[in-house]
């Protein structure tokens, strides 16, 4: 397979590739902005991802050893979850320090919490998200009285597809009733119950949109890329506990720059991805996916840092028509202080908070 392609979705906003051994400088104009370290040393950090395609920054970094160089005497210790809802568990009772996840339960645990609880400090992913559905099924009137699947309540494909569904007409509820039901089950067991026929389709991220389609015979009948502006919408930031920020924002500082660093080494090595995110997912999950499934996956998936702040009022508002999300501000969500600063040090465009947090060094 000619994994070259790959290129063609891939983007960085202008990253250089050569230097990131000197951020630090750039990057300690940030860290002056931030708040101030409670002097507590730390000799650990604890991250969450999951083994999807959208998640492919954390898996480089971690194949790669990136995480490992850029924190030096940290140790990174990580944790896998299936979707956002037991990544964000897992982060308020403080089990881990940071994890890669989707918009949608970021803003829940920020709302839930009046703003106390994370931050989003990077985007990583965007795109990668679609509904797939069995034979027979060629267009939204032909889903009446079918059972969809998504990753888990209230994470963001789930979102997507109760909004989705709503616009097409259709009620759904989060017990699974209505005129679509919609059952919240683990991307594994989905594609099993695909294949058995149990279910009729699902609204999944990336590769598991791929593995349906290739593996099980699904067809794509809604690419939510279609539903944004110019196709970009997020699907993974990397989020934070706000008092692990609060107290150790060197360490915070540290992570985003391996995060920097694995962003633009897919933008650097499009030949060497497929490879090197199977070889982690194989590593999590006991099993690589083949070369047909993951390179259509990475060619409907862009990486980045810019987390598209811009989006997420509307994504709050998708939460609230989807039932599974308490109104709320999410002024404050965003804290890109430190990211910018890395980016300014590389002489690379910075990015914008959207009014919903901080932005500059």
């Amino acid at each position: 397979m000619n994994r070259n392609r790959t290129a063609t979705t891939i983007t960085i906003l202008g990253l250089l590739a050569m230097g990131m051994a000197g951020c630090a400088s750039g990057a300690s104009s940030a860290a002056e902005g931030a708040p101030a370290a409670d002097g507590a040393s730390v000799s650990e950090l604890r991250l969450g991802y999951f083994a999807n395609v959208t998640h492919a920054p954390a898996l480089v970094g971690l194949q790669e050893g990136i995480f490992d160089d850029d924190l030096g005497d940290v140790e990174v210790t990580t944790q896998v979850f299936n979707a956002g809802p037991a990544a964000i568990e897992a982060l308020t009772a403080g089990a881990i320090d940071a994890t890669y996840i989707g918009p949608n339960p970021s803003i829940n645990t920020f709302i839930q919490s009046g703003g106390a609880s994370a931050r989003i400090i990077a985007g990583a992913a965007t795109g990668g998200a679609a509904l797939v559905v069995a034979d027979g099924i060629d267009s939204p009137k032909d889903l009446k009285g079918t059972t969809l699947a998504s990753p888990q309540l209230g994470n963001t494909q789930d979102v997507a597809l109760r909004v989705w569904l709503a616009d097409e007409g259709f009620t759904t509820d989060t017990s699974g009733g209505g005129d679509v039901s919609v059952t919240p089950t683990e991307n594994a067991q989905t594609l099993t119950l695909f294949q058995q026929g149990a279910i009729q389709g699902a609204w999944l991220p990336e590769p598991w949109v791929s593995r349906l389609v290739v593996d099980a015979g699904a067809h794509v009948l809604q690419d939510e890329a279609d539903l944004w502006t110019d196709g970009e919408f997020p699907t993974t930031v990397l989020l934070v506990r706000a008092d692990f920020l609060k107290a150790h924002p060197d360490v915070v500082e540290d992570l985003l720059k391996a995060h920097v660093d694995s962003v633009q080494w897919i933008a650097d090595h499009p030949d060497q991805v497929a490879d090197v995110v199977n070889a982690q997912l194989e590593k999590d999950t006991g099993k690589g996916l083949s070369d047909a499934v993951i390179d259509r996956a990475l060619q409907h998936v862009s990486f980045s840092v810019d987390p598209h702040a811009d989006t997420f009022e509307t994504l709050v508002e998708n939460g609230l028509q989807a039932g599974t999300q308490k109104k709320g501000s999410i002024d404050g969500l965003f804290d890109l202080r430190l990211l910018n600063g890395i980016l300014e040090g590389e002489g690379a465009d910075t990015v914008s908070a959207a009014g919903l947090g901080e932005d500059t060094p």
